[in-house]
């Protein structure tokens, strides 16, 4: 059950981001207001993570784009308890997300849900099995129930 959860916390980042490329993409808009309108789509403590970003890119105070993605993902993001390379990875998208080239943000953004996109599949396909087992492991002590009490 705690894994299909974190898939789900997966697959909920991945909707996030493919929402925010979807905003650059076809709005153009500022980042921060990529990230108010994000916000406003998606749950706790997604939002808050998303307005965080917003409030600190329109204020910028001379700290780099990625300084701030990064504290604010460490920071809002710290109660989902994800594995450090997944947060580690989230981390590094900040880094090209906020460069004035739009092609290179564009291919590290796709780049990296193709990673989330495996990642999601093999987290998948190990729930899967570990349901298989369980389910051979019912069976296997009903069987051997009914051979003892017989």
């Amino acid at each position: 059950m705690e894994q299909q959860q974190y898939l789900e916390k997966l697959m909920y980042i991945r909707h996030i981001l493919e929402l925010i490329q979807g905003e650059i993409e076809y709005s153009g808009a500022p980042l921060f207001e990529v990230f108010g309108k994000t916000a406003n789509r998606v749950q706790e403590p997604y939002r808050s993570w998303m307005l965080d970003l917003k409030r600190r890119v329109e204020a910028r105070g001379g700290q780099s784009f990625r300084g701030i993605w990064e504290a604010c993902t460490e920071t809002k993001l710290k109660e989902l308890h994800l594995k450090s390379r997944h947060m580690r990875e989230l981390s590094e998208v900040g880094m090209y997300l906020g460069q004035m080239d739009v092609r290179t943000g564009r291919t590290s953004m796709q780049m990296y849900l193709e990673n989330l996109g495996a990642e999601i599949e093999e987290t998948r396909q190990e729930i899967t099995a570990k349901k298989r087992i369980g389910n051979w492991l019912g069976v296997m002590s009903g069987l051997f129930l009914v051979i003892v009490l017989f």
